[in-house]
């Protein structure tokens, strides 16, 4: 009978290890988008610098930053096995 309830008691997470997974996945998607698009100012205000608009700040890093959201997207719709 002791066991019964104890396994009644046990908290369930809302997602399963696979998800967190992907979860992490995703926020580490996100967090090099965010790393790549720093960056590019001058120190001079007077001058212009244009590696503020390469491809790595302008194409590449925000690509990035909407790969890791549907990476969140999906592990957070994709249902855990029991």
């Amino acid at each position: 009978m002791a066991n019964k309830n104890e396994n009644e008691n046990k908290p369930e997470f809302l997602f399963g290890k696979r998800n967190y997974i992907i979860m992490a996945i995703g926020i580490a998607f996100i967090a090099v988008g965010f790393i790549l698009m720093a960056g590019g100012g001058s120190d001079n205000p007077d001058v212009f610098n244009e590696e503020m608009y390469n491809f790595q700040r302008i194409r590449l890093a925000p690509t990035l930053v909407l790969i890791g959201l549907g990476i969140q997207i999906y592990a957070i719709l994709t249902g855990h096995k029991k």
